[in-house]
């Protein structure tokens, strides 16, 4: 069997075993780039290399981490624990079938490639994080992704059909199956999306698929200031338009965009802030909704743009683009939410987050989906100034508390990992947390599946991050 759990797991599966010191070290973080460096990778050609790399876990009780492109902001693929890490990027053959309009995917399959396939044969699989060119489906799974698309089309969740894979312990299941529809037994299949990597393995997917629109328009809309822009956003979904996308972006974020790209995006109105709106559909559908909401932006602003053709819509999408990227003018960190609040409370929200710029931090940007609530907010300060750093540290506590008041949630899309596990305890209460770590106990006996996560604090604040550029990297 092996003198170490190393030596064992190499015994077992030869190859894709790693102990390499560089290929351990580029595992030994994720998007946070917070290093905590694994004795072992495992990059599975397999499936069944995962159910046997489980089950040696579990016999040694090392900590296992598994990963995708590790784009993930929150952690959520840092081996905290040290341990081993699954890698999971071999694992990634993809089929269609159009028939029955569903998609077979293997977990370490990228998202962007899925949809290529998709739209191949006419067909449209809608979620759609920024990152889909480099992230997992199975990532997309663990913390149920959301992205541009969801005011329309929903997240993640709502085009998963089945799933596969293996429990904590090594056993292979299946949770659905591919049909549209699906009432026997529980639904573990929901529980696993979502659960960020803690409850099981997922190697395989089956996503349902929609017919692709046939066409999409991009209008860009300027504001005077942030609180205009998000109740025109409330407005226009009140007025029965069903925009595909609509972003908002706060007035320092289009400043941002404007120096990074050199065009000024509504040189009328002193640092506006914008909705970014796509509309899609068949020609007629389209031709409907865009009269409907020219009409609708009439009343809300005298500043639109409309893109007639591609190079256009590209012109007016570097204002979402490169307002991320841009963030790094302000500081060299950056403390990156993706809270989420009802509709109706974002105007609060926008309006609290200019109160804490005057009292605590003026580099706080925002940006984010208008349509479901979804805002980023970026806290942006210089790591080096010791003020600058508790300040920004104080703006991130009020601003957490202040969404868990106004009736939303630590993370829309993004999931907790260890970024924002400090907060869990001010989103639930103590019975519920028990009640989810029992849950955790019940599949992961040994708690060998990601430890470290969710349920322990962790303040990224505190410490040293790593020079390293990732391909996703917007600096």
């Amino acid at each position: 069997m092996g003198n170490s759990p190393e030596e064992a797991l190499q015994n077992e599966l030869g190859s894709v075993v790693s102990t390499d010191p560089r290929v351990c070290y580029e595992h030994a973080f994720d998007g946070l780039k917070i290093a905590f460096t694994p004795q072992a990778v495992i990059m599975p050609t397999e499936r069944e290399q995962i159910g046997t790399t489980l089950k040696l876990a579990n016999q040694w009780k090392v900590p296992v981490t598994v990963r995708g492109a590790g784009s993930t902001l929150t952690g959520g693929a840092t081996p905290v624990k040290a341990g081993w890490v699954i890698n999971m990027t071999q694992l990634n053959n993809i089929h269609v079938d159009a028939e029955n309009q569903y998609a077979e995917a293997q977990a370490g399959a990228v998202l962007k490639d899925i949809q290529d396939k998709v739209e191949g044969v006419g067909l449209f699989y809608p979620p759609d994080p920024s990152s889909h060119k480099w992230c997992t489906i199975g990532g997309n799974i663990a913390c149920n992704a959301g992205g541009l698309r969801c005011v329309k089309y929903g997240v993640t969740r709502d085009y998963v059909l089945a799933l596969k894979g293996y429990l904590p312990t090594g056993e292979f299941v299946e949770w659905g199956r591919n049909v549209k529809k699906f009432a026997t037994g529980f639904n573990i299949r929901d529980l696993w999306i979502g659960s960020e990597g803690c409850l099981g393995v997922v190697t395989d997917v089956t996503l349902r698929l929609i017919e692709k629109p046939e066409a999409k328009l991009t209008f860009l809309a300027g504001f005077s200031d942030e609180e205009k822009a998000l109740k025109a956003s409330l407005e226009i979904l009140q007025s029965g338009i069903r925009p595909s996308i609509m972003e908002f972006i706060d007035a320092l974020s289009v400043q941002g965009a404007s120096l990074r790209t050199g065009y000024s995006f509504f040189p009328e109105i002193n640092s506006p802030a914008v909705l970014l709106i796509e509309i899609d559909g068949n020609s007629l559908q389209l031709e409907n909704e865009r009269l409907k909401l020219e009409n609708q932006l009439t009343k809300l602003t005298p500043y639109t743009q409309v893109a007639h053709n591609e190079q256009d819509a590209e012109k007016l999408w570097e204002v979402r683009r490169k307002c991320s990227g841009a963030m790094f003018r302000l500081g060299n960190s950056k403390l990156n939410e993706d809270v989420v609040v009802p509709l109706s409370k974002m105007v609060k929200l926008v309006s609290f987050i200019r109160d804490l710029r005057k009292r605590l931090h003026d580099t706080i940007a925002v940006f984010g989906h208008a349509g479901d609530g979804n805002l980023h907010v970026n806290i942006m300060y210089d790591r080096d100034n010791s003020t600058q750093s508790k300040n920004a540290e104080q703006a991130l506590e009020e601003l957490m508390h202040e969404v868990i008041r106004l009736g939303g949630a630590i993370s829309g899309e993004h999931g907790v990992g260890l970024a924002k596990s400090e907060f869990m305890d001010a989103q639930f209460s103590a019975t519920e947390l028990q009640l989810m770590q029992q849950i955790k106990r019940t599949f992961d006996p040994n708690g060998i599946l990601n430890p470290g996560k969710l349920f322990e604090v962790f303040k990224p604040w505190e410490y040293q991050k790593q020079d390293y550029q990732f391909p996703w990297d917007k600096k």
